[in-house]
């Protein structure tokens, strides 16, 4: 159960929130959580405690919507008042099949419909003390800690992936004002927020439906369009003086890509790419209808590194896709040996109901999928390892996620991540012998003294004199 509680207004109704799925979803339910907070409900960090329970659901695959479903039934067994929303609001009927008792179902970012399902489910409080509830544009709830904050700019997409069905759950792309984009990400800031991670579901395609419309901001006319949105981002400044990180995903490899690594270069912006290639293959690139350019894109990943020699590549690789066959499946470790990309997440296909990929002929055996999954993982560990040993020596900014209790002689240790590493996904930075004034959200230069396949290990570097 996620909770940004406050202090208890007298008869305030309490609301609890179960957020499944991706970061563009926990952005939807700090949204809906702030608009509730408004309007005067207070959040429980339980189910004990709430009036009623929202459960923002992923509908992507058919393991996350089983997840969903069993959240919703815990929701239910544990509370009874229960409002399901997100990605899986589109599949209503198989909800209620199982759970009839859900008292209202809303789709992927319908924040006005949940507000009023919760305003009929539990009335808000009508106290003397409500008026005093800030409005979301004075604190908005976060479910993220207070160093770290998802800031997304579009919703929706164009593309027409065989395996995905995103733009029916979310529809197509919708980009957001890049004034209001930078204004909030200027609150966020002044809050506290030290990262910043740009999401979307494609973030090189911002501001393609408002043709790149411009927007006054700080005396500049910046464009809807990625370059313009990083070259402001990168002007921003924490309370201590210095820019915030600032983290771009989910970034199809278009062209313009090439003009965010001098940016990245230059301190602006964290060195890092989230990159959804997919696969490799040509032919299997061209079934589940993405660009088949990889030979180009190798090209340019070279040019990036001598740009910017510490920029870090993450990506994610299918498995097992209807018609892959072995001689695609080496293809893809091949062209992995020669990106030598940092961080690799790999996945086997899984049909989703509705995606074009289910019509496909020659489908994979399980045991295939398996088979080819794992020796994935086994040459991307192996780079991984090459990759994070040539960092022992080093000395890397890291932001700190979290400070122990001292140990029985007293030392302290912490949990933090370089530049290389975004929340969740990545790697992380493990700090021995830190001081006892170290808090979380501070970054520091640590020297790093070991590693694994996944993680570094380190000290903090003492003060330059």
């Amino acid at each position: 159960m996620a909770s940004n509680s406050a202090s208890p207004i007298p008869d305030q109704k309490r609301v609890g929130m179960v957020s499944l799925g991706c970061p563009k979803a926990l952005v939807d339910s700090e949204r809906i959580l702030t608009r509730l907070r408004a309007d005067g409900y207070a959040m429980s960090p339980d189910y004990a405690g709430a009036d009623v329970v929202l459960v923002n659901t992923c509908g992507f695959l058919d393991s996350a919507k089983e997840e969903s479903l069993e959240a919703i039934g815990e929701a239910i067994a544990e509370n009874g008042r229960v409002i399901v929303t997100g990605c899986m609001g589109d599949e209503a009927e198989l909800i209620r099949a199982r759970y009839p008792k859900v008292l209202a179902i809303t789709g992927a970012h319908q924040y006005e419909d949940v507000v009023e399902a919760v305003h009929e489910a539990a009335p808000p409080s009508q106290g003397p003390f409500i008026d005093l509830v800030p409005q979301p544009s004075d604190q908005m709830v976060k479910l993220t800690p207070r160093h770290y904050s998802y800031l997304k700019i579009s919703e929706g997409c164009n593309h027409s992936c065989a395996f995905c069905i995103i733009p029916d759950l979310r529809g197509k792309l919708a980009s957001r004002r890049i004034d209001a984009v930078l204004r909030e990400a200027e609150k966020l800031v002044a809050a506290g927020t030290k990262e910043l991670l740009v999401i979307s579901q494609d973030t090189s395609a911002y501001g393609v439906d408002t043709r790149h419309e411009t927007r006054s901001w700080k005396g500049r006319e910046p464009r809807a369009h990625m370059t313009d949105l990083a070259r402001e981002l990168g002007q921003l400044r924490t309370a201590e003086g210095t820019p915030p990180w600032v983290r771009l995903h989910y970034v199809y490899p278009y062209p313009h890509v090439d003009a965010v690594i001098p940016l990245m270069a230059e301190g602006l912006l964290t060195p890092y790419l989230d990159i959804p290639f997919q696969h490799a293959a040509p032919s299997v690139l061209k079934r589940m209808r993405r660009p088949a350019n990889e030979a180009k894109v190798l090209e340019r990943v070279r040019k990036w590194r001598e740009i910017c020699p510490d920029l870090t590549i993450r990506s994610s690789f299918v498995v097992g896709f209807p018609g892959e066959t072995e001689e695609d499946f080496q293809y893809l470790l091949d062209w992995l040996e020669e990106a030598q990309l940092d961080r690799v997440g790999g996945f086997r296909f899984e049909p989703v109901e509705g995606a074009a990929a289910n019509a496909l002929p020659d489908p994979v055996p399980e045991e295939v999928k398996d088979e080819r999954y794992a020796r994935l993982m086994e040459v991307t560990e192996r780079i991984s390892t090459a990759k994070l040993a040539a960092k022992v020596g080093r000395t890397l900014p890291v932001i700190v996620d979290e400070v122990g209790e001292p140990d029985e002689d007293g030392d302290i240790g912490a949990t933090g991540r370089s530049q290389a590493d975004a929340p969740e996904i990545d790697g992380e930075v493990f700090l021995r012998n830190v001081p006892d004034t170290l808090t979380a959200g501070d970054i520091v230069q640590v020297e790093i003294e070991d590693a694994d396949a996944h993680d570094l290990y380190g000290v903090i570097a003492p003060a330059k004199r």
